[in-house]
């Protein structure tokens, strides 16, 4: 069957609102290469938007994974539970930044990570208010979209968001909000239209995902600690896209000095597998009476394999220093190519989670020319994600495991399709 055809019938049979970027329907992978039903190869600078940190079929997970299939596949853990299950829980407990006592869930989505944290600092301090942030990504789930701080495609249509939930601008500064006037957002949002004692958690992501790749400032969020700690508000990291290894550390909240209260987690944990996982403070993880937190498919057996090699595999390779050296030399490229593509207004992030922003000479944003900047690498056979409120940021998300020589021949396919598309 040839993508053309396939593309066709998942057209007829599929629901549009669930977005396809490209046309090339994978039929095998490995690490950072995937080949299509047409035979095409590409290198994959997605990693299925930041889920395969450790490569396609990393071998250490797929040994892992059907070792417990052929084990069980699935009991439920609040019916039959299972050792590797408390095994992983341990092992983030200790993983996960704060020096505090933590307890861990396990569900399957990132947004269902979310939810739970909301569930959880509403039980633990008895309020209902929620503050987030503008151009956040938090999940499709109702709550998950309330909390986004991004209307299209997120929530057009959709109807009356939940209840209690209030943005803020987040700190960027190229696009000209200081972390002063977050801040100053948020006391008029004090004064004006909600008492903190009213705010059960404020949520942000260390480094915005979707939003545009933008990293928290360090001041942001020492600032935001600090004023958590003065209205006893739950303070939530969304590590859903910044976790394990991404950034250069297990967590990107490693990089700021203090810890959050709730720290939700997806996408890299499971290697490829669908898992999810909420860590936090022990008592404020207790507050839920039992029965108040799980699922059906919550830390399924599949999953937790995958998230214990996936621990092992970083720890083996040191993954956190690879990231530091691959996002350090991809920046370097992309510095090359700004000497003579004044476009390229920014190149910004931490570790391997690297992104480029492109603006018009005049200084609006430039969602054209990011655009065909991502179909000319695709044309060449490289995989290439855009994001940002204004869709003029480019994310590059290779698996930390990608061999060099692929990652060069990478770096060329760049740099042609970054000419090409300037003069297209």
């Amino acid at each position: 069957m040839s993508n053309a055809e396939l593309a066709k019938r998942r057209v007829d049979a599929m629901a549009r609102g669930v977005g396809v970027m490209t046309d090339h329907f994978v039929t095998r992978a490995q690490n950072a290469e995937v080949w299509d039903e047409d035979g095409n190869r590409l290198i994959d600078f997605a990693a299925g938007i930041a889920v395969v940190n450790t490569g396609h079929c990393n071998p250490r997970i797929m040994k892992a994974v059907s070792e417990q299939m052929f084990a069980f596949s699935h009991t439920c853990h609040q019916v039959l539970p299972y050792a590797p299950y408390v095994r992983l829980a341990e092992r983030l407990n200790t993983a996960v930044p704060g020096d505090f006592a933590k307890k861990t869930v396990f569900v399957t989505t990132g947004a269902e990570a979310v939810e739970n944290a909301i569930k959880i600092a509403r039980a633990h301090t008895g309020r209902p208010a929620i503050i987030a942030f503008g151009g956040a990504f938090h999940g499709r789930t109702f709550m998950g979209m309330t909390l986004t701080g991004k209307v299209v495609p997120y929530k057009a249509g959709f109807g009356a968001m939940m209840p209690d939930v209030f943005h803020v601008p987040y700190p960027c500064a190229l696009h000209g909000v200081s972390v002063d006037d977050t801040f100053a957002a948020l006391d008029k949002l004090f004064k004006a239209d909600l008492d903190p004692a009213r705010v059960a958690a404020a949520i942000f992501e260390p480094v915005q995902g979707e939003g545009g790749f933008y990293p928290a400032p360090a001041e942001f969020v020492t600032r935001l600690r600090a004023l958590c700690d003065q209205h006893g508000i739950v303070m939530i990291a969304d590590e859903v896209q910044t976790g394990f290894a991404r950034t250069g550390k297990l967590f990107a909240m490693e990089h700021y000095g203090v810890s959050a209260d709730i720290t939700t987690m997806a996408k890299g944990l499971g290697g490829g597998f669908p898992i999810s996982a909420l860590t936090g403070r022990a008592e404020i993880m207790d507050a839920p009476a039992p029965g108040g937190l799980g699922g059906t498919y919550g830390g399924n057996p599949l999953g937790i394999a995958a998230g214990n090699a996936v621990l092992d595999e970083i720890e083996e390779h040191d993954l956190c220093a690879r990231a530091e050296t691959m996002g350090a030399k991809l920046k370097s490229v992309l510095a090359d190519i700004r000497g003579n593509t004044p476009e390229l207004a920014e190149i910004r992030g931490p570790g391997m989670m690297v992104a480029a922003e492109f603006m018009t000479v005049d200084g609006a944003p430039n969602p054209d020319l990011t655009n065909r900047i991502r179909q000319e690498a695709l044309k060449r056979g490289l995989v290439l994600l855009t994001c940002g409120v204004y869709g003029n940021v480019i994310r590059f998300l290779a698996p930390l495991t990608i061999e060099d020589e692929i990652f060069d021949e990478a770096m060329g396919i760049l740099k042609e399709a970054i000419a090409a598309a300037r003069v297209a």
